[in-house]
């Protein structure tokens, strides 16, 4: 039996006027969340704001039925649904306010239970796994630039400086319905997991990154080197960082 232990930062960065990004950690149900808002004015904020307080909002609620004694579906499916969840809630939104209309936002989802982590994405903000000393990212990016690499059209090198790497192929609110990537992932000991906006990757590549988790004291300082770093090197987007670092559960 694991736990998380979570922190998390979200700053403007240098060359926007708001943060449209939006985090959520709910430690006693091991959830983290991040999402990165689209649309102008403070739009893409309401739309990351909403989609992080619905995933939630489901979560809590999925856990605690479970806990008065009804049937708890599995953590995979909880998450999944706690997605599909807000991105209707975004719909409605829009539904409800015109002014609205183009909104949308990324998110990924991190949800822990027993020895397994359901990870969810929709959008180009990432999760990372570090495990001893190595960094790998567990999600694909649904942009336009990365279809094409898929695809052998375009290099990685190519697609990190493209006219149209910002271009996003799915996003909660996008359509009238979403498609999620969702998938297990085994959890030790130790491990640390990384959920970010493109703030940071479009700024710092996965080896900056690495190094800048390498020796990080604790939690705290790591996230705030990583926002620091991205600021660093221009600070062009909004950026937020959560760190998820796995504890036996048992020890405590």
């Amino acid at each position: 039996m694991f736990k998380m232990k979570a922190c998390g930062l979200s700053d403007v960065g240098l060359a926007r006027a708001h943060n449209e990004d939006c985090f959520g950690i709910e430690p006693e149900q091991n959830l983290a969340v991040v999402a990165d808002g689209m649309g102008g004015h403070s739009h893409g904020e309401v739309a990351s704001r909403i989609a992080v307080q619905s995933i939630r909002d489901s979560v809590v609620r999925s856990l605690t039925n479970h806990n008065s004694g009804a049937e708890r579906p599995p953590h995979t499916q909880i998450l999944e649904a706690a997605v599909r969840a807000a991105h209707q809630k975004v719909l409605g939104a829009i539904r409800e306010d015109g002014s609205l209309y183009g909104m949308g936002t990324t998110v990924v989802g991190f949800l822990l239970s027993g020895d397994v982590a359901a990870v969810a994405n929709v959008g180009d903000s990432r999760v990372y796994r570090v495990r001893d000393g190595s960094l790998e990212l567990l999600t694909q990016d649904h942009t336009w630039v990365n279809e094409q690499v898929v695809a052998g059209f375009l290099s990685a090198e190519q697609a990190r400086v493209h006219p149209l790497k910002n271009v996003i192929t799915r996003a909660l609110g996008g359509e009238t319905d979403v498609k999620i990537d969702l998938h297990e992932v085994d959890v030790r000991t130790g491990d640390l997991y990384l959920l970010c906006s493109d703030g940071l990757t479009t700024m710092l590549s996965d080896p900056d990154i690495q190094r800048a988790l390498f020796y990080h004291p604790n939690l705290e300082a790591a996230c705030r080197l990583l926002v620091d770093e991205a600021n660093a090197r221009g600070g062009l987007d909004n950026v937020t960082v959560v760190l998820i670092e796995i504890e036996d559960g048992q020890a405590s």
